[in-house]
């Protein structure tokens, strides 16, 4: 189907048949060849987001203090609008639940920003966590116990390689605390999580240790070989990254120090000599 945007038609693109006229086009009728004439022009908000208490639907009032002209106020008027910018401040959240969700939300978009993480992990986050308070998971537990890990559960979801250490070091709560948090939001909120698989942190390790494609590739299939042998059950996945890496590193004369591995993979280095043994012993590798 070819959109004809000046005749405001739909045409077929095979036989030139108008499907449908007169059609209602949603583009803006302006252009911009930039970002500021883009948000300069634009007439609509931004859109809406679960990681915000209210989803973004409250508006606020600006603190240019001018007015439609572009005419700075006069010192009476700017002070009326400041009164009224503070009272809405305290109406966007009158119920207890909004200030919760408030203070929960901070302490997401906080964690991410430390952790680095995309934008899609926040509003995972924020929709399990609004799930938990529908459940009354959060009562009689810390808010930033919660949050972290709604933050954790969310990186399971989406793939991304964070250990339970870094999300606890980024943020106000014990490993154990939130290992428990974890639990509870995995039997009680029946979260599809998928198995942690440590091709992912090989990839992060390998790029945090500026090792070559070539290196990393071997990893990988040397983590592939070791799962089909049954050599990854019920090890630690860091543990299985940082050992292959140094296995790679050594085969593809790209070494790197067991020390300087397990400081990048949160591990100790008897993990890493462990997992290198059993390795190496198991398809009978000779490596110096």
């Amino acid at each position: 189907m070819i959109t004809d945007s000046h005749r405001g038609e739909l045409i077929c693109g095979e036989c030139g048949c108008v499907v449908e006229e007169r059609i209602i086009l949603d583009a803006p009728e302006w252009r911009a060849y930039n970002t500021d004439d883009h948000n300069k022009r634009s007439r609509v908000g931004s859109p809406l987001s679960v990681s915000i208490h209210d989803k973004g639907l409250a508006t606020t009032i600006g603190y240019e203090n001018r007015d439609v002209f572009g005419r700075r106020m006069s010192a009476a008027l700017s002070m009326k609008y400041s009164r009224l910018r503070k009272w809405q401040t305290r109406l966007r959240a009158p119920r207890s639940l909004d200030r919760s969700f408030v203070q929960a939300f901070t302490e997401l978009e906080r964690l991410v920003s430390q952790l680095g993480l995309p934008k899609t992990v926040q509003e995972t986050a924020a929709m399990i966590y609004r799930e938990a308070t529908r459940k009354s998971l959060i009562r009689g537990r810390s808010i930033e116990s919660m949050a972290a890990a709604s933050i954790y559960a969310a990186c399971r979801i989406r793939r991304i390689p964070r250990t339970l250490e870094e999300i606890a070091a980024n943020s106000r709560v014990s490993r154990k605390e939130l290992g428990r948090c974890f639990r509870i939001l995995l039997q009680e909120l029946k979260l599809k999580v998928p198995p942690v698989d440590p091709v992912d942190y090989v990839l992060r390790y390998g790029s945090d240790l500026r090792m070559n494609g070539r290196t990393v590739k071997c990893a990988i299939k040397l983590l592939r070989e070791a799962r089909k042998h049954g050599l990854t059950g019920g090890k630690d996945p860091s543990g299985l990254a940082a050992a292959t890496l140094y296995i790679a590193g050594i085969m593809e004369n790209d070494r790197r120090a067991q020390r300087q591995i397990a400081v990048t993979a949160t591990v100790t280095e008897v993990t890493i000599r462990n997992r290198y043994k059993e390795i190496v012993e198991k398809f009978h590798m000779e490596i110096e």
